[in-house]
């Protein structure tokens, strides 16, 4: 199976499957000489790990992170530090149920990636689709966040925006309510009525979508290039990587198309002697180069495939039959999904910072 790497200068290989043994990431390109510990680490893996909620899958995975290799402990300094040498990046699976899966090693579960992993590789691992399972995206929170350590200039944030049909009232956007809510929400009423929502959603035996919104301060102006290393563009496909995404928009996206010239061009002034920008429809970037505002960026997940209610299908045999999937699911993925794109982000830039010093210095 090929493309399990992503980046450029910092590039990131994963590995493992959601019932194996352990998953990983393997970080090449980190600069030598930044501090780093597995407890800063664990800081964000604990943010998307499941069973914290009775909102999210409740497997128990402690998703403890080990640090294998490129680090050095100095005596004289105290700590770890990076060599410059790939960074690997362990995580021990310890609560797999492989038996929720046996009743359907033979059918295709719609929705998810058995067809077409059958289609392509002529085999499957169907223990809760194995390299196609979301497990594999702590492996990228991990390196996520080796990649803040290369821009800490730079603050990242994630929120959900829309879960369903429901969207958050902007007017009540607030920061600090992200980490007060199961649901990184940032409008603490519309968190309450999704705690009603997502409830119906789960006794019904269903799930449902969601949108994820990820804004990073501090980028400077310059990051990216013209045409085929577009910032944008590679933030797309980052996000676009991420499992059951459907659709990414860089700041206003298609609700540009709905604005005229006049109102979607972010006029400039000069400010104490600086460019201001009056407004931010484009995102924070510009032909493919960041501009200096924040940069920002939506994706859209879809309902979780695994659900309890019946649905047509066919088995490895071609039979027309009905499936129903057994096992713990999220009833919302896209919660969980919200320091993923975190993640993604930081990774995109910390290469783009990389790429853009050994061009320019």
């Amino acid at each position: 199976m090929s493309h399990n790497t992503f980046g450029h200068l910092f590039r990131v290989t994963t590995y493992g499957e959601s019932h194996g043994v352990a998953i990983g990431a393997i970080v090449d390109g980190c600069p030598p000489n930044l501090k780093i510990s597995a407890e800063e680490i664990q800081a964000f893996l604990d943010k998307r790990k499941p069973g914290q909620s009775r909102f999210t899958t409740q497997r128990q995975e402690a998703d403890a992170v080990k640090i294998l290799s490129g680090v050095f402990e100095d005596e004289h300094t105290g700590g770890l530090r990076t060599t410059g040498a790939p960074i690997a990046l362990q995580i021990e699976n310890t609560d797999q149920r492989s038996k929720d899966y046996g009743e359907i090693r033979d059918k295709f579960r719609p929705g998810h990636a058995d067809f077409t992993y059958q289609q392509k590789y002529g085999i499957r691992d169907y223990r809760g689709g194995g390299r196609s399972s979301a497990r594999e995206t702590a492996c990228r929170v991990a390196a996520g966040a080796v990649a803040r350590l290369v821009i800490p200039q730079v603050e990242i944030r994630g929120a959900l925006v829309q879960m369903g049909p429901h969207k958050i009232n902007r007017k009540n956007w607030d920061w600090s309510q992200v980490d007060q809510n199961p649901f990184f929400c940032p409008d603490a009423e519309m968190a309450k009525m999704w705690e009603t929502y997502l409830d119906g959603v789960r006794k019904a035996g269903s799930s449902c979508g969601a949108v994820i919104e990820v804004t990073a301060s501090g980028v400077p102006a310059g990051w990216g290039a013209p045409l085929y290393g577009k910032l944008d563009a590679e933030l797309a496909s980052a996000m676009m990587s991420i499992n059951a995404v459907k659709g990414v928009e860089i700041g206003d996206g298609f609700a540009a198309a709905a604005l005229n010239g006049e109102d979607n061009a972010d006029e400039i002034r000069m400010r104490h002697g600086t460019p201001e920008f009056q407004s931010n429809h484009a995102g924070g970037i510009l032909g493919g180069i960041s501009s200096g505002q924040d940069v920002v960026v939506r994706f859209a997940v879809k309902p979780t495939s695994s659900i309890l209610n019946e649905r047509k299908t066919i088995t490895k045999s071609g039979e027309d039959t009905a499936i129903i999937t057994k096992g713990r699911h999220d009833p919302c993925v896209g919660i969980r999904a919200v320091p993923v794109g975190e993640a993604m982000m930081a990774c995109v830039l910390a290469d783009a910072f990389l790429r853009h010093r050994g061009q320019v210095g």
